[in-house]
Order: structure tokens, then sequence, then C-alpha cells
């Protein structure tokens, strides 16, 4: 993993990331793979909660919301 890799829920908002790594196990895994969270795809971050807990991601084309505790286990690269 590189050094400038950091957890998605820290890429600020209106910041766009590319997916370097996914952290994540069984069934979390298996649904972030499915929703295009692959190595090399493009992340921007939309907008959040009144909480700051979830937010919304642009991936692929469609918004997507995911939780802090997801958003930890997808670390990329700030472009």
């Amino acid at each position: 993993m590189n050094n400038n890799c950091i957890p998605l829920h820290q890429l600020p908002l209106g910041k766009t990331g590319r997916v370097s790594k996914l952290t994540s196990e069984g069934n979390t895994r298996r649904r972030l793979l499915d929703l295009g969270l692959i190595t090399g795809t493009k992340v921007e971050v939309l907008q959040k909660s009144p909480s700051g807990d979830p937010r919304a991601y642009n991936i692929r084309g469609a918004v997507i919301a995911l939780r802090c505790e997801e958003a930890s286990q997808i670390f990329v690269e700030s472009i």
C-alpha cells in the first residue's frame, strides 16, 4: 500500500480518490466489490448526513451511501 493512501472516510467533501486496497473480509468485502469498489475505481465524496455518518459517494456513476465503518476499510489515493 502506498504511503499517500488514506481510508475513504477521511477523504474531504468534494474530493476524488482512486481505490488502492480493500481490507474488509467476508460478506462486507463481497458487497463492496459488487458495488464496483475494485482497485483503480474513482470515488468522489458528494455529501454527508447531518450527523456525519453515512456519507454519499459517487461510484461509477451511482450514488452510494456508506457508513464510516465500511468506508474505513477502503483505502484510496487522493487525485
